[in-house]
């Protein structure tokens, strides 16, 4: 899909809720969306980005609401402020990690805490895996690092179970064993090569003398 604005791809997707005629989407390229968000009208981006900001101050002290900004996601390193001023989070982990503090965000805007909208099951259920991967990963590298090397361990085995698990989202399929075979043929193939090459050189040297 292309940037309403020019040819470049689509690379974000805003969806405003609260126009009378209905939802209005923009579809724009990363210049225009900087640009939109750099215009001193008002614009659907902004819109959100405000109402973020007013449900965030909601109930918040002002030390509240700088304790909160600090908070990073251990994953993808954004902080809850870029969150508020953006409208974007950065990974699935965020989610978790700002649970808390998105809850009544959610509650207040959506009126609802479970997704209502389109969804398609697939591409939830693999956020979810990935999300769950991205948290069992982080869980392992934090218990090696406070040397609890038996809790890594068992992290260790979980992910291996559910990546090893065809029923589960997370699943990584194994190699295919086509490529094992190829191997083989290949470690054959030089070991044929060079017997073949030994028994000719023999030959060759004896014929010259």
């Amino acid at each position: 899909m292309k940037c309403q604005y020019c040819d470049k791809p689509a690379t974000f997707h805003i969806t405003e809720l609260t126009q009378p005629g209905g939802p209005q989407i923009l579809h724009l390229c990363e210049h225009h969306a900087r640009t939109v968000l750099q215009k001193d009208e008002p614009s659907p981006i902004k819109t959100i980005t405000g109402a973020l900001a007013k449900q965030l101050q909601l109930g918040q002290t002002k030390e509240e609401l700088q304790k909160l900004d600090k908070k990073e996601c251990p994953s993808c390193g954004i902080t809850f402020f870029e969150f508020r001023n953006s409208g974007r989070l950065g990974c699935p982990m965020d989610y978790t990690h700002f649970e808390s503090d998105l809850t009544p965000l959610l509650i207040n805007i959506h009126d609802s805490l479970e997704h209502t909208g389109k969804r398609p099951s697939r591409a939830a259920a693999n956020v979810d895996a990935q999300a769950e991967l991205i948290g069992l990963r982080k869980a392992m590298e934090a218990a090696v690092q406070s040397e609890d090397y038996e809790k890594a361990s068992q992290i260790r085995d979980k992910i291996n179970e559910i990546q090893g698990d065809p029923k589960h989202p997370g699943y990584v399929p194994p190699a295919d064993d086509g490529e094992s075979g190829n191997d083989d043929t290949g470690d054959d193939g030089p070991k044929s090569d060079s017997q073949s090459s030994g028994g000719d050189s023999p030959a060759s040297e004896g014929g010259g003398q």
